[in-house]
């Protein structure tokens, strides 16, 4: 399928030169990778893609250029909304909205791990992408920002509800209710985002990272990701019942025999994801 909005490719890594990471860019420089409605229904079909493709273990989300990982919505639309003084055209508004959560959603369900590897900024709508990602990686250049309430807007793709699970309540109150900005430094020590490096390094380190996850049981890896996910939401009790599902799971596939018999052998295991 071709895209205007997006580039996608896919890449080998340190540890495999099998082509198994999606690497997603977004494609609206000139906009700072604002998320056109073009743009979402892109990437929500390039999603749909991936999670059906096997050979696919892991991906990666990052902006094109060196400005911007994404500065959110696309005022353009927002300023067309209210484009006659008490009038808004709140279908328009409730689509687009929709249409980004909806998205975001799937980044957070697809049973691939997702990387955001976040270079320059990261404003609105785009830290709820990286908010939905599992894993953050920044760069020293970067600023992230929950800024819509400075426009009169709310985080209202997620933003709200997945920055208080990753950092806590009370910090994501604080960003969000100033609508300021942080340093990629500040961010790691908060907690939201995992890792920062030079710009030079971004890709590099995305790249080993989802390596590594690549290499690992994609039977494993997927359940091990949407238990993580719901951890917040369960009790410990609950939480170990799923786990001792997913362990009943694990059990039954050929990739708990490779990665047994490969640790007595010395080597590398080849997991199928069966």
């Amino acid at each position: 399928m071709e895209y205007k909005n997006i580039i996608y490719t896919r890449e080998g890594s340190f540890l495999s030169p099998e082509e198994n990471i999606a690497v997603i860019k977004l494609n609206r420089p000139d906009a700072l990778n604002s998320f056109s409605p073009e743009m979402l229904t892109e990437l929500e079909n390039l999603l749909d893609e991936i999670s059906k493709d096997d050979t696919i273990r892991s991906v990666i989300i990052t902006g094109v250029g060196e400005r911007a990982f994404s500065s959110g919505a696309d005022l353009k639309l927002v300023s067309t909304a209210l484009r006659t003084p008490g009038i808004i055209d709140e279908a328009a508004v409730r689509q687009y909205m929709e249409q980004g959560q909806r998205l975001f959603r799937k980044v957070e369900d697809l049973s691939k791990p997702v990387i955001a590897a976040i270079n320059g900024w990261c404003l609105g709508g785009g830290l709820e992408l990286a908010a939905a990602c599992d894993i953050r990686i920044a760069s020293e250049n970067a600023k992230l920002g929950h800024t819509e309430v400075r426009l009169g807007l709310i985080p209202a793709w997620g933003g709200t509800q997945r920055t208080a699970k990753i950092i806590g309540v009370g910090r994501a109150q604080e960003l969000i209710l100033t609508g300021g900005q942080i340093t990629a430094t500040d961010a790691e020590k908060m907690g939201l985002v995992n890792k920062v490096v030079p710009l030079d390094e971004l890709m590099s380190t995305a790249n080993w990272t989802a390596g590594q996850i690549a290499a690992n049981a994609p039977v494993a890896i997927r359940l091990a990701k949407k238990l993580v996910k719901k951890s917040t939401d369960l009790n410990i009790v609950e939480g170990n019942k799923l786990e001792l599902d997913a362990i009943l799971e694990c059990i039954k596939t050929e990739d708990i025999r490779e990665g047994v018999q490969a640790l007595f052998e010395k080597r590398s295991p080849q997991f199928k994801g069966k």
